[in-house]
């Protein structure tokens, strides 16, 4: 039996940006086809832990894959050795625990204790982020 159910991401929703149900849908059916079950939070069940975790973890996996996915444009691959996630040969996934902390950082900095800073923040759906700011309209 396939149970979906939404993944809850506060942060997104207090940054001002909705992420769609569908997202998490689609999430928990691509574990139910492989063979791996999701109980609600995002944990997985009967799997192995996600493996070389250094900055993130096991239970905030997912919904921090998909906030990448969704805040630079980019798939797994462009972070991740296709057949060994675990891998760190890809230089990108150490600037993505480098930017994880940094995004940390910052948002320990404000008093109210709440998120201020993502991937989103600067990225903006690009994987490379814009730096200056776009040319005067003209008109």
């Amino acid at each position: 039996m396939l149970v979906l159910y939404p993944l809850k991401l506060p942060w997104c929703s207090r940054m001002g940006y909705h992420v769609p149900h569908a997202f998490s849908y689609l999430a928990a059916a691509s574990d139910a086809a492989i063979g791996r079950a999701t109980a609600p939070g995002g944990k997985k069940e009967g799997g192995a832990p996600h493996k070389n975790l250094k900055i993130i973890k096991d239970e905030d996996v997912r919904p921090m894959m998909g906030a990448f996915v969704r805040s630079l444009g980019v798939q797994c691959t462009y972070c991740h050795v296709q057949s060994n996630f675990a891998s760190d040969e890809n230089p990108k996934k150490e600037t993505a625990r480098m930017m994880i902390t940094m995004a940390h950082d910052l948002n320990t900095k404000f008093p109210d204790g709440k998120t201020h800073v993502t991937c989103y923040t600067c990225h903006r759906g690009k994987s490379i982020p814009e730096t200056d700011p776009p040319a005067p309209m003209q008109q």
